[in-house]
């Protein structure tokens, strides 16, 4: 049992890991289309990767922050911000707002799924942990959008986005009810998640717009 709950710790802290370089990746592109200078770029980063985790500890009083606990993220997120940078100038790519939306899609999922986890092992209810899920997958997009002056995306571009947090969210929560294995209710909330998004990124399905 005890092999069972360390072996599905280290894919939760795998997963927390993968979104915050995500949810990096997709700072650095924005601040980069922006064009700001490295510290810029690296403040950016920063705080798409880390403003919705650290959110979600506050409301759920935990010390210390997920950043805290682990330092190597932030040394991996530094060296991520420095070599994408250099990367981006070397091949000079032209950098749209479409291409960030595929990492922060993949973040979005990511980070759901570890807020929805970390709520329910706090035996929050339901509701609670679907939405410390939400704002965990959104947040950092938010803060990443705020700095480089812009109307959020995840409120103005009218493609589903917060809704597929909360779908994904729900996804978990019935599949922890069910007794499922904890990297089943995981996996499944990332896939529906990231899925989702891309799928409605793919096929541009938009929500209803208020009329003018």
């Amino acid at each position: 049992m005890n092999n069972i709950q360390s072996w599905g710790e280290t894919l939760r802290l795998l997963v927390e890991l993968a979104a915050t370089a995500a949810f990096a990746l997709s700072g650095v592109l924005e601040a980069a289309r922006k064009r700001l200078d490295a510290v810029g770029v690296c403040v950016v980063g920063f705080v798409a990767a880390f403003g919705g985790g650290t959110l979600r500890d506050l409301l759920l009083d935990q010390r210390p922050f997920f950043w805290v606990r682990h330092e190597e993220m932030l040394w991996g997120v530094l060296a991520l911000c420095m070599l994408a940078m250099l990367f981006l100038r070397h091949r000079h790519f032209v950098l749209t707002e479409k291409a960030i939306q595929w990492p922060d899609a993949l973040g979005l999922g990511l980070f759901t799924a570890t807020g929805v986890h970390q709520a329910l092992t706090l035996q929050m209810p339901a509701l609670v942990a679907v939405l410390m899920g939400l704002i965990t997958g959104v947040f950092g997009g938010v803060l990443r959008d705020v700095l480089c002056n812009e109307i959020p995306s995840a409120f103005r571009d009218h493609q589903p986005y917060a809704v597929w947090a909360f779908v994904g969210g729900w996804t978990y929560v019935g599949l922890w009810q069910a007794d499922a294995p904890g990297w089943l209710a995981l996996l499944s909330c990332v896939g529906i998640t990231a899925g989702l998004r891309a799928l409605s990124l793919w096929r541009n399905w938009e929500l209803p717009a208020w009329r003018i």
